[in-house]
């Protein structure tokens, strides 16, 4: 335990003091390493955890790629939509004419077309009321974009955050993604039922 201790010290004396003068970041970083070595405390690192109390705080969010925004999954998504809730909201960026074919179910529609002018801070939030039946959301609302395939709903992220709102997700897989998941778990239950009995 001495020997470290002496190694430390005479590292601070040795390695630190000269390179003071010439890489200042280098030398404090070799100090600390140095005082830590010779004082032996540990550093203890807690990691905030999540609320798991409700469906919305059981939803992870994870981003594949460093340039794009955040992602949900269907597994993710799946829950939110049979207990839809204030606290997210599903937010499809598809025209009218192709929300009229379908959506997910508890989604609201915003119009990609219409995202940026709607969600700027100077629209009317009674004009936004009337024209999406919806409240315009507040710059602190979470929100998952969808639209057919994923890169409207990127767009729309992008949008959304250059109006000021911080908590937004990307429904990768968007709407091609969400029906062919319920075709299969559809299928998937349509195997697992026998039926009734004649006995």
């Amino acid at each position: 335990m001495n020997r470290t201790v002496i190694t430390a010290r005479s590292l601070s004396r040795s390695v630190v003091a000269p390179l003071r003068s010439a890489t200042p970041q280098a030398a404090r970083a070799l100090s600390v390493l140095a005082a830590s070595a010779t004082t032996h405390v540990q550093a203890r690192y807690t990691y905030p955890r999540l609320a798991a109390s409700s469906v919305s705080g059981a939803v992870r969010f994870k981003t594949t790629k460093s340039w794009g925004p955040p992602i949900v999954t269907y597994e993710e998504l799946k829950p939110l939509t049979e207990q839809p809730n204030d606290d997210i909201l599903i937010v499809d960026v598809r025209e009218n004419d192709e929300v009229a074919l379908g959506s997910i179910p508890s989604a609201v529609s915003l119009p990609l077309s219409v995202l940026k002018e709607h969600l700027s801070s100077s629209y009317n939030p009674g004009t936004f009321q009337k024209e999406h039946a919806f409240s315009k959301p507040l710059s602190e609302q979470k929100m998952i974009f969808f639209c057919r395939s994923g890169k409207r709903s990127a767009t729309a992220c992008q949008l959304a955050s250059e109006a000021g709102y911080k908590n937004l997700r990307n429904y990768e897989g968007s709407w091609l993604d969400w029906t062919r998941r319920e075709k299969e778990s559809d299928m998937n239950g349509a195997q697992g039922y026998k039926g009734d009995d004649d006995d």
